[in-house]
């Protein structure tokens, strides 16, 4: 799709259009031609749709004049064989007025629903490429509100409202031009309403554009309650809360349906002017065209043509007011979708491709600063080097910073200064897939995918074999409670896991970060949730995978680093001691103290 557009916005290289359709034109321009064959269809449609209506006024002519009939002067004198033309080509009409129908429905859907596809995708991916920060202040459910919701009234605008404005200007266009070539004088009183319905449309665009983006707002804050308060059932209902969530989210309901009636009163009162505007053009054409039919100024025919054709010429607009709802709504999610595609990547990447072999992957943080939105610096000058085949591990009290070290390393943040080095190149140089695939990570807020275990396992490999997953199982301890399971591999475990325990889902997202076996290994709690005969097992199998491998491990329960090569401590984001863990212990300082707490003794 059109990545050029958003990533110039990324880089401030442009202004942004200030109409949420120009930068829809400006995004959807790959499909300009399918827009433009989609209007023709239209187009043609309302051509052929008109027609009907002036063979009326043929007929009745013939049926009055009959060999004088204006058919007649083309060589056709007869007055049925006149009207067996007539229906002939009423017939052929109809055909292709059917035709055409058939194949703007057809176009326009199909463009509608690949715009949507597209931009879902590219607003999808775009997501994925945010670093952590943006999601820490916004919810989840409104960034499916705007990946779903928003999309769906966009495809909803093109699927229908196109069309139907687009027919709306043929219907002007070419009814008028009949009006002026049969009766120019009539055709004034005919199209006097059209002035005050435009200027109508546009005044109520203005009046509806802040209700819709208000109403867009509104769905978007109800889809974040319900996908926070489902993904937190089991705290509602240990907690007893069910009633008191089921009045927030009647709270939140009530303002979505309250912004969507401010709407809906503004644009309930378009429709009835727009009616009362077609009345008076109508009036006027029966009124005008038949004084001058009775005086004999204007032919029966004619006149029986400019009465109907002044309801079709006039009723259509009465779509006007839904058409533009549809466009305010489609504008207001556009605006919304658009608005976080601009959103910026701050985390910077290279394109050198990162392959390390096992005994390579030394990390070194040097001067290292970092410090959340609006927030005092966590880390300052940080020194830290993780040694490439070696173990280290991370320890600290609660808020020393362990698991944002974690996320630096991943590259989840960047850093607010510093250097941060990978086989001493900057890991900005390297693409972000080839430096996250080179390490295997197990976070200690385990989430799995509603899927089966395998599936779990193999997470974002398509090509793995079983073998290499039994392999992975077997190595993080999980593969005798795996074959327990009803179905074993294949038994699902529904979403984040709920089926399995908390050791159980650890093991399986330790199998999962050392399935392609990595020369890089982050464990950040991976042993938290397990019990100690499962931990003992556990370090047994991450000791024979640190050969030759660099092992990172944050941890709190100290039993699970004593092998470390070295062991750094955190504090207040500051390293307050560094060893292994004899020499920490022989130190007696907070490393000795915090393994005193939790084992009773010093040695």
């Amino acid at each position: 799709m059109n990545y050029s557009l958003i990533h110039a916005n990324q880089k401030g290289l442009m202004t942004p259009a200030p109409s949420p359709l120009r930068r829809l034109l400006n995004y959807s321009r790959n499909y300009r031609f399918r827009f433009w064959k989609a209007s023709v269809f239209s187009v043609l449609n309302k051509v052929f749709d008109v027609a009907p209506e002036i063979l009326i006024g043929v007929a009745v002519d013939v049926v009055v004049k009959r060999e004088a009939s204006w058919l007649a002067q083309w060589g056709i004198v007869d007055p049925f064989r006149q009207l067996a033309f007539i229906s002939a080509l009423t017939l052929f009409i109809w055909v292709f007025e059917s035709l055409f129908e058939y194949l703007y429905n057809l176009e326009w859907r199909y463009l509608a629903q690949s715009v949507q596809h597209d931009l879902r995708m590219d607003a999808y991916r775009h997501v994925q490429n945010l670093d952590l920060a943006y999601f820490e202040d916004r919810s989840s459910g409104g960034l499916v509100s705007i990946l779903n919701d928003d999309i769906n009234q966009l495809e909803r605008f093109l699927d229908g409202g196109a069309n139907a404005l687009w027919q709306v200007i043929a219907a002007v266009i070419l009814v008028g031009g009949v009006f002026f070539y049969l009766a120019p004088g009539i055709a004034l009183w005919a199209m006097l309403p059209i002035p005050v319905i435009v200027l109508g449309a546009f005044y109520f665009q203005k009046r509806a554009e802040p209700l819709y983006a208000l109403v867009r707002d509104r769905a978007g804050e109800l889809s974040s309650r319900l996908t926070h308060n489902l993904g937190g059932i089991v705290t509602i209902k240990s907690q007893t809360a069910e009633a008191f969530e089921a009045l927030v989210l009647e709270k939140d309901s009530r303002a979505y349906g309250d912004a969507n009636r401010q709407a809906i009163r503004v644009s309930s009162a378009f429709i009835p002017i727009i009616r009362m505007a077609i009345l008076g053009g109508f009036i006027a054409t029966l009124l005008v065209g038949g004084w001058k039919t009775l005086g004999g100024h204007l032919e029966v025919g004619t006149y029986s043509v400019l009465v109907f054709l002044t309801q079709r010429l006039l009723w259509p607009l009465t779509t006007l007011a839904q058409t533009v709802d549809q466009y305010q709504r489609a504008m207001a999610s556009t605006s919304r979708v658009l608005g976080l595609l601009a959103v910026p990547i701050h985390v910077e990447a290279g394109h050198r491709v990162y392959r390390p072999s096992l005994g390579q992957g030394e990390i070194r943080l040097e001067n290292l600063s970092f410090s959340y939105s609006g927030r005092s610096p966590l880390f300052e000058k940080l020194d830290l080097t993780f040694s490439a085949g070696k173990t280290t591990a991370i320890v600290g009290a609660t808020g020393a910073g362990k698991s944002t070290l974690a996320k630096l390393l991943l590259r989840f943040y960047e850093p607010t200064g510093g250097n941060f080095l990978i086989d001493g190149a900057p890991a900005k140089d390297f693409t972000l897939h080839s430096l996250r695939q080179a390490i295997g990570f197990v976070s200690q807020d385990v989430y799995l995918f509603h899927g089966t275990v395998r599936e779990n396992i193999a997470f974002g490999r398509e090509d793995v074999s079983q073998e290499k997953i039994r392999w992975a199982a077997q190595v993080a301890e999980a593969e005798e409670f795996i074959r327990a399971l009803p179905q074993g591999y294949e038994t699902v475990v529904g979403e984040r896991g709920q089926k399995l325990s908390g050791g159980q889902r650890q093991r399986i997202a330790l199998a999962r970060a050392i399935l392609n076996d990595p020369p890089i290994l982050l464990l950040d709690e991976a042993t938290s949730a397990v019990d100690n005969e499962t931990e003992r097992l556990i370090q047994k199998s991450l000791e024979r995978l640190g050969v030759n491998r660099t092992m990172i491990l944050i941890a709190h329960r100290l039993s699970t680093i004593r092998r470390a090569d070295r062991i750094y401590v955190l504090r207040e984001g500051k390293v307050t001691e560094e060893g292994t863990h004899e020499v920490l212990l022989d130190r007696r300082g907070v490393y000795a103290g915090l393994w005193a707490v939790q084992t009773g003794a010093l040695a």
